[in-house]
Formats: C-alpha cells, sequence, structure tokens
C-alpha cells in the first residue's frame, strides 16, 4: 500500500495566481522531507517508484506524473513509474535520447515547460500511450546525479496552464532529491539481480557437476569389475607356471590399472569437492610420513610421467599433520598439472623441506612459467592460462587449494629456482610420531 496525500485544489492568492513566497518555501520543505522519509522507507523498488510519482503530481497540483529513467546504454528512457497513463507500458514504453521532450531534457539538462503539447513540434508521441488526447500542458526537469543524468521527471495536466518558475524550482528540487535515492536504489537493485543470476548459473553448474561425477562412479565400478575378472587364471594346483614373468608381469598390470582406476576414483571425488563444501567432509588429520607418500604417488604416476625425468628428493624422513588421502590428490593435481605444462624431455622435482614448523612439499617444472599477474588466478574455479604446451580445465588447481586449506594447510605458486613454476604446500610439522 502506498502512502499519498489528498490532492488539493489549486488556490491563488492575487492578480498574479501566487501565493507568498515564505507559504510557498514552507510548503516545499515540509514536502521534501515528507517524499524523502517515504522514499527512504519505501519496502519495493516498485513502491518506491510509485510514491515518487504520486506525491509530485499531488504537491505540483498536477494530473500526471510519469518517471523515466536512462537506459545504461544511454540510448533510451523507458517509463519506469506513472500514475495517470497506461500502466501497462511501465518498462515497455520508451523514449529516444535527444528526440522529443523528454528525451530534450534528459540530453540537455535543462527543465523544458509546454503550455500546450497539441501545437508543440517537440512533443513526441509514444507509441501505446496516446498522451496527445488528454494532455494539455507539460514540465519536464532531469534527474542529474553527479556527472550524469539518471531520468526525468515529467508532470502534465489535462488543462492548459502556464508553468510558473516557482513550478519548475519545485519540481527541479524534487528531482534533485530523488536523483541519488533512485539512482542507489537502481544500482542495488541491479546488484541483487546480478547475485541472483550468479547463484542460479553456480547452482545449475554445482547440480550438473555432480550429476555427471555421480554417473562416473558406474562405468567405472563396471571396468574395475573387468579389470579384475582378466586378471584371473587358473590355480596352480601341483605344478608351476611355465611362464613365471608373463604371470608376474600381468599381476603388476592388473595391480597398475587398479590403482589408475582408484585414482579415477580419487579425480571424481576433488571434481565434486570443488563444487561443494568440504565441511560436509571434515578432514582426518593425522602424521603422515610425507616421503613414503612421496614414493608412492610419483609410482602410481609413472605412465604418466614417462616422457619427463622425475626427481624426488624428500631427504631426511620427515612427518606432517594431514590427511591421507586429501594430501596425496593434491599432489597428483600439482605433479599432473607439471606434466601438462612442462615439455617432454624436462624435469619434474619433487621435494620437502623443514622451514618454522612447517613441512613444505615443493613440486617444480620447467615448463613456461606463470606471470606474477597470474599466481593467485589460476586457484579460481575454472580459470584457465593456455599456452603452446597445454590447455587445461580450470579445475585442478582450485580442488587443490581447496583440499588444503581443509588440513589447514597453504598452497601458492612461486617462480622455480632455474625455469617454469614451483607449487609448495605448508603443512604443519609433527612434532612426535
Amino acid at each position: 500500500m502506498v502512502t499519498t496525500m489528498a490532492r488539493p485544489a489549486r488556490t491563488d492568492d492575487g492578480p498574479s495566481g501566487e501565493r507568498p513566497a515564505a507559504e510557498r518555501q514552507l510548503e516545499q520543505l515540509g514536502f521534501l522531507h515528507r517524499v524523502a522519509k517515504l522514499a527512504t522507507t519505501a519496502r519495493t523498488w516498485d513502491e518506491l517508484l510509485e510514491t515518487i510519482v504520486d506525491e509530485t503530481r499531488d504537491a505540483l497540483q498536477a494530473d500526471v506524473s510519469s518517471l523515466y529513467l536512462l537506459d545504461r546504454d544511454g540510448a533510451h528512457l523507458t517509463l519506469a513509474a506513472t500514475n495517470g497513463l497506461d500502466r501497462y507500458q511501465i518498462g515497455r514504453a520508451q523514449v529516444p535520447f535527444s528526440e522529443g521532450v523528454t528525451g530534450r531534457v534528459a540530453a540537455t539538462r535543462e527543465p523544458m515547460r509546454i503550455a500546450d503539447v497539441r501545437h508543440d513540434p517537440r512533443f513526441l508521441w509514444v507509441r501505446g500511450i496516446d498522451q496527445r488526447r488528454f494532455i494539455a500542458s507539460m514540465l519536464s526537469v532531469p534527474l542529474s546525479w553527479r556527472e550524469g543524468v539518471v531520468g526525468v521527471l515529467n508532470i502534465q495536466t489535462e488543462e492548459t496552464r502556464e508553468f510558473s518558475d516557482s513550478d519548475v524550482a519545485q519540481l527541479s528540487a524534487i528531482a534533485d532529491l530523488l536523483a541519488g535515492i533512485v539512482e542507489k536504489g537502481r544500482t542495488q537493485l541491479e546488484a541483487e539481480a546480478q547475485v541472483e543470476a550468479l547463484q542460479a548459473i553456480d547452482e545449475a553448474r554445482t547440480e550438473l557437476i555432480a550429476m555427471v561425477t555421480h554417473e562416473l562412479r558406474t562405468p567405472l565400478a563396471v571396468v574395475r569389475a573387468y579389470t579384475d575378472l582378466l586378471s584371473e587364471e587358473p590355480p596352480l594346483v601341483g605344478r608351476e607356471s611355465r611362464d613365471l614373468i608373463r604371470r608376474r608381469t600381468r599381476d603388476e598390470w592388473h595391480n597398475r590399472a587398479i590403482d589408475q582406476i582408484e585414482r579415477l576414483d580419487r579425480l571424481v571425488d576433488s571434481i565434486l569437492a570443488s563444487v561443494r563444501p568440504l565441511e560436509d567432509r571434515p578432514s582426518d588429520v593425522v602424521p603422515v610420513d610425507v616421503a613414503a607418500l612421496l614414493d608412492e604417488v610419483v609410482a602410481g604416476l609413472r605412465p604418466l610421467l614417462r616422457n619427463h625425468r622425475v626427481v624426488v628428493d624428500a631427504g631426511v624422513r620427515r612427518f606432517a599433520l594431514a590427511d591421507p588421502p586429501r594430501l596425496r590428490q593434491v599432489i597428483e593435481h600439482l605433479i599432473e598439472n607439471a606434466v601438462k605444462y612442462a615439455p617432454p624431455g624436462t624435469t619434474i622435482s619433487v621435494g620437502t623441506t623443514l622451514v618454522e614448523g612447517h613441512v613444505r612439499v615443493a613440486v617444480s617444472d620447467e615448463g613456461p612459467g606463470i606471470p606474477p599477474e597470474w599466481r593467485e588466478r589460476i586457484f579460481e574455479p575454472y580459470a584457465r592460462r593456455d599456452t603452446h604446451t597445454a590447455r587445461g580445465s580450470g579445475i585442478g588447481l582450485f580442488a587443490a587449494k581447496r583440499l588444503t586449506e581443509s588440513m589447514a594447510a597453504h598452497l601458492w605458486c612461486e617462480p622455480a629456482e632455474s625455469a617454469g613454476a614451483r607449487f609448495v604446500i605448508a603443512l604443519p610439522a609433527a612434532v612426535a610420531v
């Protein structure tokens, strides 16, 4: 419900039809105070605009008041609120910038008063609003905010009226008061709409990724089952295998295949971790033998590393507080990232150091390196820095960052000693094991 004043009858106090200046100023101040209060307490954007046009019409003793807002591209002014024209046209009726009375006022940022629009060539008929049928006179003022124009505020009368200087001053004062309120409200509305749109996109992305990764579980389980079947051989009863080397090789291949299937399972977990809160699965932090874990990860990734030289330098045996499965995933992501961006034949180095009570695990490559302006961006979701060497998906480093932070650890990127990039994980050192 919009609160408005009852529209008083226009009164004349003298031969000139003007009331005493003090009375006019007092009435104008009271009106501006009332409009400011109503405008700032409006519950919705529509209620705010309705309040503006209703109070403006009543204060100027007019028949119609309309508010047009300048579109963000500056090409048109769109009807935002009215109390006398066809309300269906709100949000639809448009006036080109610098055309018609409204468009000219926006362009010049100067008030314009028209005694009889029916005989004034500057008046522009707007499709859907046949104002010429009942509008006689019109006063328009710009809503200026800072260095630009927000829109135009119009009042119109059904009978011919000569708008006075005090009418222009009063409507201009209203416009000056409302310009900032309208612009800030409009900006807030647009920001809220943008947030809602981004939330909808994020929810749709989350649902899609969750659905796809869930569907991956079934084929992975089937592949694992067939892999186990292929590895089965008749039991050796009372005899030895005629080809022990071949049997051992097949067993090794089977184990490696199972390792990669499990790695795909962990990859699915990483993708899910990138789109859902990790608080749903609290980390299980325990002392971890970092050197042993590095050896296991590198051994599992041997097929991926076949075109690179790999140097693992864990130094002395060090233990860190971490969630073993999550730390494994993080290191896998970092090594996979190095393989993608480092040219074949180059060296990928993995090592550990102890710095100020933290075990640092570093993965270095000899690739093109990462410019300073990208060293934070690469950890954002779907941030990809394409090079001639590889194209990434933008998920791996984001998931690695989130997994690291879920263990109360830190992950960052810095230049490698010679060339390329160096990713460092800092984990709290285990005091005793």
